[in-house]
């Protein structure tokens, strides 16, 4: 059996709030990532995460390339719907 790492899932309201600090806080730091190791304790959630939802919510408003939150949802939908159809194949 693996060793996984548990990733708790935080509600989308509290990834919504970390992104809203993180910009309207961001000047009072030296650096993103000083803002980030600031504003993730209050929060209750790692750096890491912080910087991943804040990334994220570039990618939705079109100012970072990647793919938008509605892409990976699609990508996702699109592999289950494979899965499931090489699945019925099998049977």
């Amino acid at each position: 059996m693996t060793n996984q790492k548990f990733t708790p899932a935080y509600p989308a309201e509290l990834r919504e709030r970390g992104v809203r600090l993180f910009r309207e806080h961001r000047g009072d730091y030296a650096s993103d990532n000083a803002a980030y190791k600031a504003i993730a304790p209050k929060l209750g959630c790692s750096p890491d995460s912080l910087r991943a939802w804040c990334q994220q919510a570039e990618r939705d408003a079109g100012q970072r390339g990647g793919l938008t939150s509605a892409e990976k949802d699609r990508i996702k939908e699109l592999e289950r719907e494979v899965r499931e159809l090489r699945q019925a194949a099998v049977e």
